[in-house]
């Protein structure tokens, strides 16, 4: 028999908090070059005197911690246990950790906690990391088919045997610093927290009660980042870098849907990153959790639906048009806080940035990492009902090499009908 959790005793509930209801926690001093100067990101739910941020560690996954400790499967007290946790490979610090307005989106000590916060989680601060480092091999079958037909090879170090992938890899937690994030998206910080809170349904009160705290634990999903290759080569002048920045699309990345363009140019990017790690370079791709454009699955099946059914069906040239009537707006994926993650790997210079997007591109360079070549999907790679979507977007000034459609040979650009 597995004993289960002890149920704690119900505590007071806090309807909200203000900075005299509780003693002073560790401060945070964004932008601090020395962690132990920068301050612990202590999101603890066991000890509210301790707690220095809104939010809670996880992000969205908070909310199933919440239902395991409601059945009593989990110890509402429980301290995770970090031995042996530690990063698989480490990456340095980048002068850019110390920059805030570099880097507002995650905590670039995120990883290291275990060592650099030792003293404090010994004295019984509930310090969590919130950046995981590992190592594993990953095996596609396109690349395995690359392998058969020579575009890359088996090199038995970046490549093994049977097509087998060598990847250093990074899961990321968002840790918003609110001053930065208003300044980075060029709004005023109250007027940022109250939108967030109104947004949320007032989720989280300390927004708007607890000015004194300057980071947000928001629950939404991460990042993983995959590098293939040579770490150091990343930050090295003299190697090659290419790096793919690829947002979710869980129907097309996992189940291979062929209405857009997302797992070929995911795989694509792959192929990009392995060929130039093999020539002594390194690749990055960058996973973040933004589905259907940051509007989720609902909203994109719906729009999948609206495109299918209005009058002349899947047209290229209404592309946008149903996703804005449906979501009120295009994109909701705001470009402006993916740079982050490269600042955090020490990235000034992209080689060969394997997207054809500009809003990702101008977010990059604007970010201050200078691009050299931009790569987009080769025509071959385009399943033939995703043309409606990237004949749309090569219409609408995203970056080709091809010609752009005329806007009546554009209307002739359909996809498959919901029947077909």
């Amino acid at each position: 028999m597995v004993s289960q959790p002890k149920r704690s005793t119900p505590r007071p509930i806090v309807l909200t908090s203000h900075p005299a209801k509780f003693s002073k926690s560790i401060a945070i001093h964004w932008g601090e070059a020395d962690p132990i100067k920068r301050g612990a990101i202590i999101g603890t739910l066991t000890t509210a005197a301790h707690r220095n941020v809104i939010g809670t560690h996880s992000g969205s996954y908070a909310v199933y911690r919440a239902l395991a400790v409601a059945s009593g499967k989990l110890d509402a007290n429980h301290r995770a246990d970090l031995t042996n946790t530690a990063p698989a490979a480490l990456l340095h610090a980048h002068p850019a950790w110390s920059d805030p307005d570099k880097i507002v989106s995650l905590d670039p000590f995120g990883a290291i906690v275990g060592e650099v916060y030792r003293d404090l989680y010994e004295q019984g601060y509930d310090i969590k990391p919130t950046i995981a480092i590992t190592k594993a091999h990953i095996n596609m079958p396109e690349l395995q088919d690359a392998i058969a037909k020579g575009r890359l090879q088996e090199d038995g170090e970046i490549m093994k045997k049977g097509g087998d992938l060598v990847v250093t890899k990074a899961a990321i937690e968002p840790v918003w610093y609110l001053p930065g994030l208003a300044k980075r998206l060029h709004v005023e910080e109250s007027l940022l927290r109250r939108t967030l809170f109104e947004q949320t349904g007032g989720m989280f009160p300390e927004l708007i009660t607890r000015p004194d705290i300057k980071v947000f634990l928001p629950p939404i999903g991460g990042i993983t980042v995959y590098i293939v290759g040579d770490p150091d080569a990343i930050t090295d002048p003299n190697r090659s870098l290419t790096v793919r920045v690829h947002d979710e699309c869980n129907g097309s990345d996992v189940f291979g849907s062929d209405i857009c363009t997302c797992r070929p140019y995911l795989v694509h990017g792959i192929e990009e990153c392995v060929q130039t790690a093999q020539q002594g370079g390194a690749g990055i791709i960058v996973y973040l959790r933004k589905e259907g454009r940051a509007l989720g699955e609902v909203t994109k099946f719906l729009v999948y639906n609206a495109r299918k059914r209005q009058e002349g069906g899947d047209r290229a040239d209404a592309y946008f048009t149903r996703t804005e009537c449906v979501a009120g707006v295009q994109d909701m994926r705001f470009q402006e806080l993916m740079p982050d993650v490269l600042h955090w790997l020490g990235i000034t210079r992209i080689d060969r940035f394997i997207s054809m997007s500009d809003m990702k591109h101008d977010a990059v360079t604007r970010s201050g990492i200078e691009i050299v070549t931009r790569v987009p999907i080769p025509e071959e790679l385009i399943p033939a009902d995703a043309m409606v979507e990237i004949e749309a977007k090569k219409a609408a000034g995203y970056y080709t090499e091809s010609e752009v459609l005329t806007e009546e040979a554009l209307a002739e650009i359909k996809g498959r009908g919901l029947s077909d």
